[in-house]
């Protein structure tokens, strides 16, 4: 990948009246950092936003700015642009990308029916909506039992010439702030497409669905009051749902091409094309995560599903370049390499890409370096985007800086070390990588026999569909030794290392250790305990990919065909899965009142709605009495006394702390430090994290 030519993506293009320095777009989306519950932009914003810039994107669409507040907002954490107050701020942003040679757009939105129905404000739509058409329509982890106040209401016409204004006034205070553009979203189940839909738009009058004229109208009449006021030399860009999925009204991809030649006349630069699904079915903006945890059949003709939904959605923005002249950008999953190839064929004008920098911000630096395999990918985790669900500002799993982009700063280490890292799982490596960029000498002692830690055993049990492990380890493998690490494969630590590697300081990552419940009959012989299971695959993994022994674990594993899984965590939720999709028959059992804890927001509502579609039974609440021959017996949290039969029971329990390493050697060395699940067991996005921290500090 590293040898190919990336002509197309790298050349400049013309976008209304401006010259972008190449086809790389950061596309819009939230970050939930607008924490102090007022809207402002503060210095998390701002450098986030820089650090994209300083990366070489062309052009940055900054998150959705509310033009409406409080019924125009998913959220309270959202920035805000409605007022003159905010403009400050967001001259900020802009320019800091400036003076990086990007431009900058913001993005104008309002959620309109998917404004939270619980905030105390009634949702606006194009039409009123009772509760039964509303079903399925409403984000999935909005609970379905909506009434009265929390339904969507119609606006008058009245209000639609009101809300024209207010995204009109919005743009003219983005100019002022010194913004480029600004794109107009028009899409997924937000206001604008509840007027561009047949599923929401039942209206009779002229903003109603009786042609494509009086359809268009609403978003029409705000791209054309946007450029009456601030003339053709402020860009106005449009994100229009192409196609939907998943409702007999829903649009087409012939009707997504009307209406986009209808936003060009109003006066439009350019189009941002896009999808949305309903009705239970996998999200399709972030295309990949239609496969998870399984992808529905028959997949949908009009997309492109021959990268496991890595460029899925391009398809439609080839139809939008069939019927208009103005630029089209492309997006869903895709990267530099599908980029080049889809602006080489014409099926695009600009490659649309969100997670990929956030991931890697210097990406299009690294692009234009011939630098392609340095760049760190992005694994489709969801965290980012999980966490705004929860109000907590954006992070990425991979890339700890994210955010913290002005105190995570990689510099020269003032005095160079010998730093010795035990432990080749995702913090050793990340803490052996910022190290060693920052000039320090680093050994690191690894007594596997390959590096990765646990990823390796994640990536078999999560998969192939909607997460990308390997390739990260793959990243970690290749800096590290890119950049000197001198790594000893299957060298088990022992202390009398220090006396001859004679470290200045240790770092500590080797990893937590199984934890075992105290549950009578735990060892018995139909128990599988997760030291075994992880030995016995660290065996195979020794000689095949996760992918291959994947591939061979549909022929055989050592577990029955009933399994009861010990634990409802990210642990026993996943194994659940994997177990499911090998055939076997799963109850996942949990002490504790919820199940989850640790999977991604946005992953929880698919998978358990998946598992619970598959048979799989869980429980919350229980208490585990004891395991027999028969299987686990438990007490229900309504005191119900059961057995639950089982073949095979297996403890998928978080680790435990294993810190003992660490106190036999933290008194002999000058520094000595404890990071990821040794010092205290989490996730892949707090290990990475705890290594890029403690390096930055050495």
């Amino acid at each position: 990948m590293s040898k190919m030519k990336f002509e197309k993506i790298l050349e400049p293009c013309q976008l209304g009246p401006l010259r972008i320095k190449n086809r790389m777009v950061k596309t819009a989306s939230g970050t939930a950092s607008a924490y102090d519950m007022g809207g402002f932009v503060n210095n998390r914003h701002i450098s986030m936003y820089e650090a994209l810039a300083r990366g070489g994107a062309g052009l940055i669409i900054v998150e959705m700015g509310g033009i409406d507040p409080p019924l125009g907002l998913h959220n309270r954490f959202q920035l805000l642009l409605n007022d003159d107050e905010h403009i400050p701020g967001f001259a900020q942003i802009a320019s800091a990308i400036h003076k990086h040679g990007g431009f900058v757009f913001q993005q104008l939105f309002h959620a309109g029916p998917w404004h939270d129905p619980h905030s105390g404000y009634q949702p606006i739509s194009s039409s009123s909506m009772g509760a039964e058409e509303v079903l399925g329509l409403i984000p999935s982890e909005v609970p379905a039992a909506l009434t009265g106040e929390q339904l969507p209401r119609g606006l008058t016409i009245p209000e639609i010439q009101d809300i024209v204004d207010k995204f009109a006034a919005t743009a003219e205070r983005a100019k002022k702030a010194g913004f480029d553009g600004v794109e107009v979203n028009c899409g997924t189940g937000h206001l604008i497409n509840s007027f561009l839909s047949r599923i929401w738009n039942k209206r009779q009058d002229s903003y109603g669905c009786q042609n494509m004229e009086n359809r268009t109208r609403f978003a029409v009449e705000i791209i054309q009051e946007i450029k009456r006021r601030l003339g053709n030399d402020f860009v106005v860009s449009a994100l229009v749902n192409v196609i939907e999925l998943g409702h007999d009204k829903a649009t087409t991809v012939e009707e997504g091409q009307e209406i986009a030649k209808y936003i060009q006349k109003a006066g439009a630069d350019c189009i941002h094309a896009r999808a949305n699904a309903y009705s239970g079915l996998p999200e399709i903006i972030r295309s990949e995560q239609y496969f998870y945890p399984e992808p529905p059949q028959p997949l949908i003709k009009e997309l492109d599903w021959r990268r496991q939904g890595a460029g899925a959605l391009v398809p439609l923005a080839a139809a939008i370049k069939k019927v208009v002249t103005i630029p089209v950008i492309a997006v869903g999953r895709l990267d530099p390499v599908i980029g080049e190839e889809v602006l080489r064929e014409g099926k695009a004008d600009f490659i649309g890409m969100t997670r990929r920098l956030l991931a890697d911000p210097e990406l299009p630096n690294k692009v234009a370096a011939g630098k392609f395999e340095e760049i760190r990918p992005c694994t489709a985790c969801l965290f980012c985007t999980s966490r705004i669900r929860t109000y907590q500002p954006i992070a990425c799993q991979v890339n700890a800086a994210l955010g913290n982009e002005a105190e995570y700063v990689i510099k020269p280490a003032q005095k160079k070390k010998k730093v010795l890292i035990i432990g080749g799982g995702p913090a050793g490596m990340e803490a052996a990588r910022v190290s060693a960029i920052r000039g320090h000498k680093v050994v690191l002692y690894e007594k596997g026999h390959k590096l990765g830690g646990l990823l390796p055993l994640a990536s078999l049990v999560k998969g192939h569909e909607g997460e990308f492990l390997m390739e990260f380890v793959h990243y970690l493998e290749r800096q590290i030794s890119m950049l000197g690490v001198d790594i000893m494969i299957g060298k088990e630590f022992n202390p009398s290392v220090l006396n001859r590697v004679k470290p200045d300081a240790v770092i500590v990552a080797a990893g937590g250790i199984p934890t075992i419940p105290d549950i009578p009959g735990i060892n018995n012989n139909n128990v599988v305990s997760i030291p075994k299971l992880h030995g016995m695959l660290k065996f195979w993994l020794r000689y095949f990919s996760p992918m291959t022994l994947g591939w061979l674990t549909k022929y055989w594993m050592p577990v029955g065909k009933n399994v009861v899984i010990i634990g409802g965590g990210l642990q026993g939720c996943e194994l659940a899965e994997f177990l499911v999709k090998h055939g076997r028959k799963v109850t996942i059992v949990e002490s504790a009142e919820t199940l989850g804890e640790g999977v991604p927001e946005r992953k929880k509502h698919p998978l358990f709605r998946w598992l619970k579609k598959k048979g799989v039974v869980m429980m919350a609440g229980v208490k585990y009495e004891e395991i027999t021959d028969k299987g686990l017996i438990i007490v229900t949290k309504e005191g119900e006394r059961r057995t639950l039969e089982a073949d095979t029971i297996v403890p998928a329990v978080p680790l435990t702390p294993n810190n003992k390493l660490y106190e036999t050697i933290k008194d002999k060395v000058a520094e000595a430090y404890i990071i990821g699940d040794c010092a205290e067991p989490k996730v892949i996005i707090d290990a990475v994290a705890a290594g890029y921290r403690v390096a930055i500090t050495l």
